[in-house]
């Protein structure tokens, strides 16, 4: 019985992320590897637009101080 409802517990995307960590840590020919580039690309993706968006933000500081001592 337990056997019959236990698979009805998880839903589609909590078996994909299983599936995914499970390829993560074991591999699978390559396609571990593969996940794990994405990964790193898109948290280093992140990580320089949130760099760019802290370098405008100082620009336009800078420009606004400028701004208010010419005045």
């Amino acid at each position: 019985m337990v056997l019959y409802v236990l698979p009805l517990a998880f839903g589609a995307w909590q078996i994909a992320i299983v599936a995914a960590v499970a390829l993560l840590i074991f591999g699978g020919k390559g396609i571990g590897k593969k996940i794990a580039g994405i990964i790193k690309g898109t948290g280093e993706g992140v990580k320089e637009f949130k760099k760019a968006l802290n370098e405008d933000d100082k620009k336009n500081a800078e420009n606004e101080e400028s701004k208010e001592g010419e005045e």
